[in-house]
Protein backbone atom coordinates (compact mmCIF):
# COMPACT_ATOMS: atom_id res chain seq x y z
CA UNK A 1 0.00 0.00 0.00
CA UNK A 2 2.65 2.42 0.57
CA UNK A 3 4.40 1.74 -2.46
CA UNK A 4 1.31 2.41 -4.35
CA UNK A 5 0.58 5.35 -2.35
CA UNK A 6 4.15 6.55 -3.02
CA UNK A 7 3.73 6.22 -7.13
CA UNK A 8 -0.34 7.27 -7.03
CA UNK A 9 -1.17 9.77 -4.70
CA UNK A 10 -4.60 10.21 -2.89
CA UNK A 11 -6.27 12.82 -1.50
CA UNK A 12 -8.26 11.73 1.15
CA UNK A 13 -6.64 9.47 4.83
CA UNK A 14 -6.20 5.93 4.02
CA UNK A 15 -5.66 3.47 7.17
CA UNK A 16 -3.81 0.39 7.52
CA UNK A 17 -4.57 -1.99 10.67
CA UNK A 18 -2.52 -5.43 9.89
CA UNK A 19 -3.74 -8.37 10.98
CA UNK A 20 -5.99 -6.80 13.64
CA UNK A 21 -7.26 -5.06 10.82
CA UNK A 22 -9.57 -8.64 10.21
CA UNK A 23 -10.89 -8.45 13.54
CA UNK A 24 -11.42 -4.28 12.53
CA UNK A 25 -13.12 -4.58 9.24
CA UNK A 26 -15.55 -7.48 10.89
CA UNK A 27 -16.96 -5.12 13.31
CA UNK A 28 -17.71 -2.65 10.65
CA UNK A 29 -19.51 -4.79 8.84
CA UNK A 30 -17.55 -7.18 6.72
CA UNK A 31 -18.76 -10.65 7.90
CA UNK A 32 -17.01 -12.55 5.01
CA UNK A 33 -13.52 -11.08 5.16
CA UNK A 34 -13.06 -10.37 1.15
CA UNK A 35 -11.52 -7.43 -0.07
CA UNK A 36 -11.66 -4.88 -1.66
CA UNK A 37 -13.85 -3.60 1.22
CA UNK A 38 -14.81 0.44 1.71
CA UNK A 39 -16.33 1.89 4.44
CA UNK A 40 -17.16 5.53 4.21
CA UNK A 41 -17.54 7.74 7.37
CA UNK A 42 -18.86 10.61 8.28
CA UNK A 43 -16.52 13.75 10.23
CA UNK A 44 -18.41 12.11 13.87
CA UNK A 45 -16.98 9.07 12.72
CA UNK A 46 -20.77 7.43 11.84
CA UNK A 47 -21.01 4.67 8.83
CA UNK A 48 -22.67 6.48 5.86
CA UNK A 49 -22.01 3.78 3.31
CA UNK A 50 -20.22 0.34 2.76
CA UNK A 51 -19.07 -1.49 -0.29
CA UNK A 52 -17.77 -4.36 -0.93
CA UNK A 53 -15.48 -4.53 -4.10
CA UNK A 54 -13.98 -2.67 -6.80
CA UNK A 55 -14.73 1.09 -6.24
CA UNK A 56 -15.74 3.59 -9.32
CA UNK A 57 -14.95 6.67 -9.88
CA UNK A 58 -18.22 7.59 -10.14
CA UNK A 59 -18.84 6.23 -6.15
CA UNK A 60 -16.28 7.93 -5.05
CA UNK A 61 -17.89 11.35 -6.77
CA UNK A 62 -21.29 10.46 -5.22
CA UNK A 63 -20.07 9.43 -2.05
CA UNK A 64 -17.95 12.87 -1.12
CA UNK A 65 -21.71 14.45 -1.16
CA UNK A 66 -22.89 11.80 2.05
CA UNK A 67 -23.24 13.82 4.76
Amino acid sequence: VELFLARTPVLFPVALAGMEGITLSKTLGNLSGGLPFTIVLSASGSILHRKMGRVTAQELLSWSELR
